[in-house]
Parts: C-alpha cells; structure tokens; sequence
C-alpha cells in the first residue's frame, strides 16, 4: 500500500510517501534520507526513491520517502538546519504510525541526507540505527567558495531556493552548513548501530572521510568500501545489497 502523506514543518509542506508491504504489522520502518539535489538530468531509467521503498516492502520493511524542504513537491527553499526539523518531523510521523514497530525505526540517507540522519539520530534514541551512503563527514566545500552568493545563485538555478527573498540571513543559512556536521556528533549513534558504505572512486565526498566518520563513531559499527563506486551509491546494487543485508540483520525482519 502506497499512501501520500503531507507534514507541515514551520508553515512549510513536506511531501511524502508511506510504502507499507502486505500483511498485518506492525513493521520494521525505515526512514530514506535523499541528497542534495545537484540539478543534474535524472536517469530515464531510474526508478528513483519510490523503486528503493518497494524493494524495502519486498524485504518486508515500512519504507517512508520524503522531499526535504525545497526539493521536490515539498515546499520552502533548500537550508541544511531547517533539513533537521524536516526529519524530526518525519520521524514523528513514522513513531505514531501504528503500522511501525517502534523498537525498530531506522534511518537510511544519502550523501546531505545521511549527515542530517546522523546529525539527528545522535540526538533522537527513537531512532534504532543508521545507515550512510556517501556521507560527507563535514561539508568542506564551503571553504573553497569566495563568494557565497554563488552558491545561492547556483541553488537558484536548479530550483531548490525559490523565493526571492531566501535566505533572509546569508550568515544564519551558511551556519547550517556547520551544525550539520556529522563527524562532531556521530560518536552520539553508539550504542545503536551504524552502518558506513562509500564508493571508493567517490569525487563529490572523498573516501577518506567515511574513514575519518568511522574513526570516531562508537561501537557498533561498520564501513563497507565499494570498489570503482562513485557517488551516487542508490543506484548501485552492490551498495544497496549491503544496506538491506545490514538493515535486515539490525532490524530482525526475519523474525
């Protein structure tokens, strides 16, 4: 069963989508975490998030997609803080969700979205584990930018900030960039699992820091380096036999 579901999230619409496999639950959930858009062509031959939710049904998993604020249907404008609260809000959701076995809620994200799942788990102990695809340990690249408002006019262009006006603060929107910062707070995880995977041939988040994440992440934890992946793990299936491997054995579907 595939119901939309709308969140409001400070006056903002979160858009998103519960995928429930048949039977009677309650199920093991997993809330999916997507990146930041990069305003590349999408694949006309990828499924996207709802295809990775339907085979987390098939697993028997609950499977909760969601824009973040400004991607998507969702509304609002791209701000990494404000991406937190977008996902508090989506684990709200999931923990009222009588169809969701509690003891077993789950994070899975992707490159920006596994720093926020992190970021967010390590405060939130509903949250029974992690699973990071790609996960920058900090977001570097701000350094590099002389001129912020380059980047603002960049995220203009590919339809993430909207509104004139945003961001009311360049300040204020630049230091979500550093609260989202998952090598400082992954320590907080422990004792619930994690789960690393990186492409080795990554050259948006470099290998080297899901090295540096998994140094200073607790127990228990594990890094699972993909030989000649890239970036975009969710469409390698070598990487997302892992995670399912992993989320199944965390999350006892098979029980």
């Amino acid at each position: 069963m595939i119901k939309k579901v709308h969140l409001t999230v400070e006056d903002i619409k979160i858009a998103g989508e519960i995928h429930l496999p048949g039977g009677s639950g309650p199920f093991p959930a997993v809330g999916i975490c997507h990146g930041i858009p990069s305003g590349k062509p999408k694949d006309v031959d990828d499924g996207g998030y709802p295809e990775l939710a339907q085979r987390m049904n098939r697993q028997g998993f609950a499977a909760f997609i969601f824009n973040f604020r400004g991607a998507g249907e969702s509304g609002g404008n791209f701000d990494l803080a404000g991406w937190s609260r977008d996902l508090k809000a989506a684990i709200d959701y999931l923990w009222e969700l009588p169809e969701v076995d509690r003891a077993h809620l789950s994070l899975l994200g992707f490159s920006g979205g596994a720093a926020v799942a992190i970021c967010v788990a390590a405060q939130d102990t509903r949250v029974s584990c992690v699973a990071a695809c790609a996960c920058p340990a900090e977001f570097t690249f701000l350094s590099e930018v002389d001129e912020p408002e380059k980047m603002v006019d960049h995220f203009r262009s590919i339809g993430v900030i909207r509104d004139d006006g945003f961001p009311a603060s360049m300040e204020e929107w630049l230091n979500g960039f550093d609260e989202v910062r998952p090598v400082s707070c992954v320590a907080g995880i422990s004792p619930r699992p994690l789960l690393l995977v990186h492409g080795d041939r990554d050259e948006t988040v470099l290998v080297r820091q899901a090295r540096w994440l998994y140094k200073e992440a607790g127990e228990p934890k594990k890094l699972v380096i993909i030989d000649g992946a890239g970036h975009r793990l969710r469409q390698d299936r070598r990487a997302m036999r892992q995670v399912m491997g992993w989320l199944g054995n965390h999350c006892r579907v098979s029980a």
